[in-house]
This record gives structure tokens, sequence and C-alpha cells, in this order.
């Protein structure tokens, strides 16, 4: 059986303690490989690794290290079909979905590598006789933790702005997925990131994460996951008064209108809770739709759930307890009173394969103070809300824990806008679900974390201003 070690210093690493952990593919319940399980002797050096590669990383002109991106991306995509196949035998996705995806994070080293050397700073005019600038300057290690439902897309998110801001990083991804970031690593390393500079270490968060949060030369930790996990690193960040970038989940709200293009909004709809099968901390999860059209938005809705083909559309989920975990939100929805419209059972395909399928669910005759309208569920789940004005479609909204996405659908382009600024979420899709782009900025408000990844605003997060004043 293939076996990973961790990456450090730019080759394999065995792990101090000869340890391993075995990975199933969720497709067949089945194990596939074994990697390494770490604890903090790897942390030590993996973070030793990047220290010493900082100073040399930062040294690299800028369009020397552009170039490097530009070759990674290159790499990624040579390499693509490699890369899926290893994403598949660990999510069970579609390989279409598992190829958008490598594309996708190819596309995040295109994109930071044309940001390499843009202006960082800003010329203060204090007075006549004092020269005064900003520069933003890199931090130095980064701690990314990256989560099993996207792992490459997630580790190219994080490590590429890290990177181009001139940070070096250590990466733990979630060691149900580890395979593809490994590879990436490599793939740094084979075309020029020198020894150091990208480093990836193997393991449970409870051994890994922990120790790569409470390394005192780790200076910045980037961190994508559950809210309890993130409150945990919150309070070793707080200790250490470290910054934090946090990314941790929702319970998104798809607002349906009156006036709205009903079949697109449907459309949107399903697409929003069953893309990845729902393990998508964007989700859009709480449907709300205006009392008018709520039958017939939920007719079309479960119209349109039923072509989406478990095993071939959708995936598994992805770990034998997020199984377990969905499976028990049923028997909360049960609980709360909830009218199941179609699905709420586990697929036919998981009793032929073995592995991790759930049918599309739609809950209606639900309130938004229930436990399943309330609760992140992480699976192919949406509960159905209705309305009766702006007023509450906005105040249902914001009624939650979570504040990371919210959709609006509407041909009323003054709606359109005064509904998106009431909204308390990091960022709203309208008359679409979904469609962000490497460009465009992406966090939470609340529980749902802060700090932001993607577009140019990420690399903020992953730089410090100096300010330097000249007596002339």
């Amino acid at each position: 059986m293939e076996q990973l070690d961790h990456w450090i210093g730019g080759s394999s690493a065995a792990p101090s303690r000869g340890d391993y952990l075995g990975v199933t593919n969720p497709a067949s319940g089945v194990t596939v490989r074994r990697i390494a399980s770490g604890d903090s002797v790897d942390i030590a050096a993996a973070v030793a690794a990047a220290s010493d590669a900082t100073e040399p990383w930062r040294q690299v002109p800028g369009l020397a290290r552009a170039r490097l991106f530009s070759d990674l991306a290159r790499a990624m995509r040579a390499d693509a079909q490699h890369l899926a196949l290893l994403e598949i035998s660990e999510t069970g996705k579609p390989e279409s979905v598992a190829l958008g995806e490598i594309e996708g994070s190819a596309t995040y080293f295109d994109f930071y590598g044309g940001l390499i050397g843009m202006p960082v700073g800003d010329t203060l005019d204090v007075a006549p006789d004092q020269h005064v600038y900003t520069r933003r300057e890199p931090f130095g290690v980064v701690g990314v933790i990256t989560p099993w439902n996207v792992p490459l897309n997630q580790a190219a998110r994080a490590c590429a702005p890290a990177l181009a801001a001139g940070n070096t990083v250590v990466v733990k991804p979630s060691e149900y997925t580890s395979s593809t970031t490994i590879r990436l690593a490599q793939l740094a390393t084979e075309v020029g990131f020198g020894p150091g500079v990208f480093n990836v270490v193997l393991g449970t968060g409870a051994e890994v994460g922990a120790a790569l949060v409470e390394h005192p030369d780790v200076a910045k930790v980037a961190f994508t996951g559950s809210v309890p996990t993130g409150r945990a690193i919150g309070k070793i960040a707080a200790e250490r008064i470290i910054p934090l970038t946090l990314e941790l989940g929702g319970k998104s709200a798809n607002i349906i209108f009156a006036d709205a293009d009903v079949d697109a909004a449907v459309a949107g709809a399903v697409q929003a809770f069953t893309a990845n099968a729902g393990q998508v901390c964007s989700a859009g999860t709480r449907l709300l739709v205006h009392r008018s059209i709520h039958d017939e938005v939920v007719a079309k809705l479960v119209e349109r759930a039923a072509s989406v083909r478990v095993g071939e559309d959708i995936g598994p989920l992805i770990t034998r307890d997020q199984f377990a975990r969905v499976q028990e939100y049923f028997k909360v929805a049960e609980a709360d009173g909830a009218h199941t419209e179609t699905g709420g059972t586990v697929s036919e395909l998981a009793e032929e394969t073995g592995g991790f399928y759930i049918d599309p669910t739609i809950y209606t005759s639900i309130d938004n103070s229930a436990r399943i309208a309330r609760e992140e569920v992480f699976g192919p789940v949406v509960v159905v809300i209705p309305f009766a004005d702006d007023a509450e479609a906005v105040a249902l909204a914001n009624e939650s824990d979570y504040g990371l996405v919210a959709g609006v659908w509407t041909r009323d382009v003054s709606r359109a806008l005064t509904i998106s600024d009431r909204l308390r979420v990091g960022q709203v899709f309208v008359n679409t679900w979904s469609t962000a782009s490497v460009q465009t900025p992406f966090g939470g408000w609340k529980n749902s974390g802060y700090g932001r990844e993607k577009g140019s605003e990420a690399l903020h997060h992953y730089s410090q201003v100096k300010c330097v004043t000249i007596k002339l």
C-alpha cells in the first residue's frame, strides 16, 4: 500500500515516531494509503526549515518569484490527471469536479504571481522636512491548516498569497485528504521554490495542528474548518499574540423574492446546497422564499433535486464520521417537526458500494429557530422557510450565528442593492450562486470567522505594515 511521508526542507521526511494513519476512499469505504502521523517533533523540523528559508525567499527578486508562480501553475496543469486521481481517491469526487478544482487551484498561483511586485505602500505628506512612507513586509513563517472538503484548492488559496507576500509556509492538511497537498509541495520544489519554502506535515489536528499554532517561530496562522477548532486555535493565538485568518463555516441564507426568475432561482438553489455533496462552508442551506411562490418553488426544487445524480454529479461525504453526522441530523429534523419533501435517506449507492452517499434532502414546515435551520449540517440538506416581506426576509437571513454568504434572487435592481446592504455577511450573490473567482475576497462575519482569503485583499492579511519616517 502507498505510504506518504511529510515534505520538509524540500524532500520527503519520515515521521519521527514511525507511525502512520490509514486513509479511506469514501466512495468505497476501503483504505487506499497510509500517511505519516506527525507530532511536535516533525513540526519543529518543518518550522526550522521554513525559518531558514525565510530570508533567502524574501531576497528573491519579485519578477523571479513571479516566474516561479507561473511555472508552478503550469506544472499543476501538466500534472492535472495525476492530481485528480489523488483527489478522487480520498474525496470520491466526480472526475469533472476534481479537474475543475485543480484548474482553480492553479489559477491562484497565476493570479498572485501577477501581483508580486505591485505597489504595496504609500508616501505620506506629513511635513516639508520629512519623507514618510509605508511598506508591507512578510510575517515570516505562516502556518496553514486546511480542511478535507476541497483539499488542493484550500491549500492553494492560502499558500499562494502567503508565499507571494514573501512568507514561507508550513501546511497541515486534513489527515483524511493529504495527498494533493504533498504533491503540490513536491511540484513547488521541482520548479524552483527553495528548500524549506513550502513544507507539509501530516497527521491529526490534536497533535500536528496544535503544535503548529503553538510553535514560537510561527508568526501567523490561517485556518479553515469548524467553529470549535477555530475557537481553540484563537485561544492559543491570543496567548501568543499572533494574527489569524479564520474561515469557519456558515448556514447561508438564499432568498427568493416574488419577482424572481423562479426557474433560474431554483436551479441556483439546488446548486447551492448540493455542490460537493453540501460539503462547502458557503453552501446555501437556508432557502428563504416569499410566501406567494413558496409552493411553486418547493415543487420545482424537488423536481430539480431529483435530477442530481448521486455518484455522478455529486460524490460521497468524505469522512465516515461526517456520513454518520448527517444521518443524525435526519433525526434532528424529525424531532424539529420538519416535513421531508425528498431525501432524508442514505443513497442506494451507499448500500451497493459501501461508500458514504447521501441523497439530496429538502425540508419544509420548519421554523428558523429549529436546530436543523441553525446548525451547519455539511451535507446536501436544505430547509425552506417562507417570508412575508423584505423586512422579514432580511431579519430571517441575519438571525443566524453565522455570516458567510447570502443569495438574493430578484429582478428589481433597487431591491437587490438595498437587501445586499442590509445582509450581515461577508459576500452576497445576486441572481447567481458561488460564481466568485480568485479575484474576489472571501471571508465571514460573526461565527464564520475573520480575515479574508482570495483577491488582492488576501495579501494584506499575509503581510504587516511598517512606517518609515526620515528627517530631511
